[in-house]
């Protein structure tokens, strides 16, 4: 059975995008007005809604996602079939009628609690589903929706979060010059994690460039280092904007928060420590440390973990990041021990199988099981290790590991008609074996050549 691999893709943005919404509006914390004006912001914004022509989200409908994630996690954020599917969805006009009588009686009942009330009046019959998403569009067209009032004025006003992990911040300082393995000089990115109450860095590293491949390494290693943060606040660069990072973050349950677009008062921590790094370990380096971009980590590793950690903060009450996370560090909660971060912080990329049953990724050719000629696959991949294995994954499953082309021993290797058939119950290395006997058993016994 042909699997629509674009289906898959569609549901998986749609997940996506209702997390990116929701991530100001998961905090416990976070303060009721706070959580209300940004709900107003967001339900008078446009949005591009992955599947739909709509261009507006509803309040409850935000307010039910935060349910649905905090229940489910992110897969809860996925769409799902319509439990009416089939039946008429249009809400009857006695029901109508006396939902809007509800609503104007009390002006200031929520929509679920008027559901609620028609319920308990017996105007809704005990199997009736009755959307909440119906019901606040119905009241939203004949104007009963009241709009927030009383709400305080935006400010700006200094923060700090009282705990460790409850906010990451990310950024890239542009580096020294650095000498890559060609002997030639080239500019260098520095990609910081700080701990927002705490001013500890969780980790940094020099790279050569600022994309996606080069900060999802260093988001692992402070992940491996200090734990989870309950939020990651970063910038809209690319690499912040990626579907990988995005897809990450909801995995992990991380709210990923990017600053509005020419407001970055919000980075003033790590700005702060980008300004220290300048003055205390930049203008200090040598040539031997500018030699290699290993040299230049070793050296920045050995400034934040002996120096920059143990140095007492303005901000801190004169405390030392150190000493500031010993005390406040106790939430702070950890990977599971079950979980891969290996696998989790995988690429992926999406290729159609050659009739040769060959893909190609990063200018290299790799073979994969022959059932798959001709359908769209997933290729996970290590960028920072070429020579890892390459995963191979169809329709949401695991087929098997793609191997590198041997074009002289494919001179040898007896062809065989594919089945079409994917068996994923069997493992991959099973599989292949049980095939090549079938084969070679049954499907060419009066045949010595190959076909």
């Amino acid at each position: 059975m042909t699997i629509n691999t674009d289906r898959v893709n569609l549901i998986e943005r749609v997940a996506l995008f209702r997390h990116s919404l929701i991530a100001r509006l998961l905090p416990d914390e976070l303060p009721p007005s706070e959580r209300a004006a940004e709900i107003q912001r967001l339900t008078n914004q446009d949005h591009i809604i992955p599947g739909s022509t709509r261009n507006r989200v509803a309040e409850s409908t935000l307010r039910g996602w935060c349910r649905d994630y905090q229940r489910g996690g992110f897969d809860a954020l996925k769409p799902k079939p319509r439990a009416d599917s089939g039946e008429p969805r249009a809400l009857r006009p006695a029901l109508a009628e006396q939902l809007m009588q509800i609503k104007e009686e009390n002006p200031t009942l929520p929509v679920r609690r008027v559901i609620e009330q028609a319920r308990k009046e017996n105007h809704i019959d005990e199997h009736e589903v009755v959307a909440v998403s119906t019901v606040h569009r119905l009241f939203q067209r004949l104007g009963l929706m009241t709009p927030q009032t009383g709400e305080a004025p935006n400010d700006r006003r200094r923060f700090a979060f009282a705990n460790a992990g409850q906010l990451w911040m990310s950024d890239v300082m542009h580096g020294p010059a650095v000498i890559d393995h060609q002997r030639r000089k080239r500019k260098t990115y520095l990609i910081a994690f700080i701990d927002d109450a705490t001013r500890v860095i969780t980790h940094a590293q020099f790279a050569f460039s600022e994309n996606t491949q080069s900060f999802l390494p260093v988001f692992k290693q402070a992940l491996l280092r200090r734990g989870l943060p309950e939020r990651l606040y970063v910038d809209n660069g690319a690499s912040y904007r990626s579907h990988h990072l995005s897809l990450v973050c909801a995995k992990l349950n991380v709210a990923l928060i990017h600053a509005r677009p020419y407001q970055p008062q919000g980075k003033g921590k790590i700005e702060r420590f980008f300004r220290t790094c300048r003055a205390q370990l930049i203008t200090h380096l040598n040539d031997q440390d500018t030699a290699s971009l290993a040299a230049i980590n070793r050296r920045l590793a050995t400034w934040v973990e002996a120096e920059y950690h143990h140095s007492p903060h303005r901000g801190l009450d004169q405390q030392t990041p150190l000493e500031r996370w010993s005390q406040v560090s106790g939430a702070v909660r950890y990977p599971d021990q079950h979980l891969d971060l290996d696998e989790l912080f995988l690429f992926e990329t999406a290729r159609k199988v050659n009739t040769d049953r060959t893909v190609s990724l990063n200018g290299k050719l790799f073979e994969v099981d022959p059932t798959l000629v001709g359908l769209r696959v997933t290729l996970r991949f290590n960028p920072a290790n070429p020579d890892a294995p390459v995963g191979v994954v169809h329709d949401g499953k695991f087929i098997g590991t793609a191997k590198p082309v041997d074009l002289y021993a494919n001179c040898f290797v007896k062809r065989h008609r594919r089945s079409g058939v994917i068996d994923t119950n069997t493992p991959p290395d099973t599989r292949a074996a049980l095939t090549m006997r079938s084969l070679d058993n049954g499907g060419n016994k009066n045949s010595g050549e190959s076909n």
